[in-house]
């Protein structure tokens, strides 16, 4: 499914590679090539046969990344204990390549908390300081990877 990197093997392809951007909390990694392909051939089900069928054959993808372009997360445990921090930082995340998908190349992307953020600083695990933070953090981080790639 276009937008998603889910196979394993796709992240150690990309996460082998060297980071196109770092930031003090993030790294951008990025493989110009596709997914690999599922194995086994998924099964085929008529539209007649689901209960989801809708008259509308055109609907909006949840993902609404450029055709060629796959996004991968990574938020270890260790960096972000609460699970709300996790969230909140992957939700981040998938808005930050969003608001940036024009100007990235297509490929495989895979964006990897690299730091956790203090605790101290940011006591709430959602506080919109935290959001804020994270936000302006992967938009620099973004911007810088664009930079790379181009090169």
């Amino acid at each position: 499914m276009p937008g998603r990197v889910v196979h394993s093997v796709d992240f150690q392809r990309v996460l082998a590679t060297a980071p196109k951007a770092r930031s003090a909390h993030f790294a951008a990694h990025h493989v110009a090539d596709e997914p690999s392909r599922a194995r086994g051939r998924p099964p085929t089900v008529s539209a007649e046969k689901l209960s989801t069928k809708t008259d509308r054959d055109a609907a909006e993808p949840v993902d609404k990344f450029r055709p060629g372009q796959w996004l991968g997360l990574v938020v270890p445990r260790r960096f972000a204990r609460r699970a709300v921090t996790r969230q909140l930082l992957k939700r981040q995340m998938r808005a930050a390549l969003q608001r940036h998908a024009a100007a990235l190349p297509g490929g495989l992307w895979v964006l990897r908390l690299r730091s956790g953020f203090d605790s101290q600083r940011y006591p709430s695990a959602a506080s919109t300081a935290l959001r804020q933070a994270v936000r302006g953090e992967l938009d620099a981080l973004l911007v810088a990877a664009a930079a790379a790639t181009r090169r």
